[in-house]
């Protein structure tokens, strides 16, 4: 290519990012020579603030800008129900839909002994401490159905079993091995509605 050393540099940036290829890149990289100023400097100002200014909730360990996100923030929530997720664009999923008021817990990914990835390498330990510090009565599985997301909602149970609390989790409607990005809102919303109880105790 023959643009300028500005221009290929902006063409590479977006080449990184996922899904974009050569052509994508290359439209992106030249529609901003046609952005007003003031939009490119919130544009410039918005990449630099997701790496400086977002940090994880210390409680449920969303994403957020302060210690505690606007999820733990909200004392109007149902402080007995929490919902584990594998990450925050699960989070963001289920707030989307409107149907959960309880809290949530975000593990940052799911036991796969096969990739190096063990119970100690995902926000586990703070979840069990979690749950014995407070009131929590249920807890919602909501991991995706993949051999991972069942291994590691298994151990969780176990690490539970002697405590007083409901487990359950998200029902089978969810395709196997299915993303949870990618799973339709109804789809979702049912599953939800419909979860199990996988507890292994009899006093929950």
């Amino acid at each position: 290519m023959n643009y300028p050393t500005t221009i290929l540099n902006l063409i590479d940036c977006f080449k990184k990012l996922p899904g974009i290829g050569e052509k994508t890149a290359e439209r992106l990289a030249l529609s901003m020579l046609d952005m007003e100023e003031d939009l490119l400097k919130l544009f410039s100002s918005s990449i630099v603030n997701i790496k400086t200014k977002i940090r994880r909730c210390d409680i449920c360990n969303n994403l957020s800008e302060e210690k505690l996100c606007n999820i733990c923030s909200d004392n109007s929530r149902n402080k007995e129900l929490l919902c584990i997720v594998e990450d925050p664009k699960n989070v963001i999923l289920f707030e989307k839909l409107n149907i959960f008021d309880g809290y949530y817990h975000v593990l940052d990914g799911l036991i796969s002994p096969i990739d190096g990835i063990n119970p100690e390498d995902i926000n586990i330990e703070s979840l069990i401490k979690r749950v014995k510090k407070d009131n929590i009565k249920e807890i919602i599985l909501a991991l995706k159905p993949s051999i991972e997301g069942e291994t590691t909602s298994l151990y969780i149970s176990k690490l539970l079993e002697k405590e007083k609390i409901k487990i359950t989790k998200i029902a089978h409607g969810i395709p196997l091995g299915a993303e949870m990005d990618y799973v339709d809102s109804l789809t979702l919303e049912m599953a939800l509605n419909n979860r199990t109880d996988i507890s292994t105790n009899n006093d929950s």
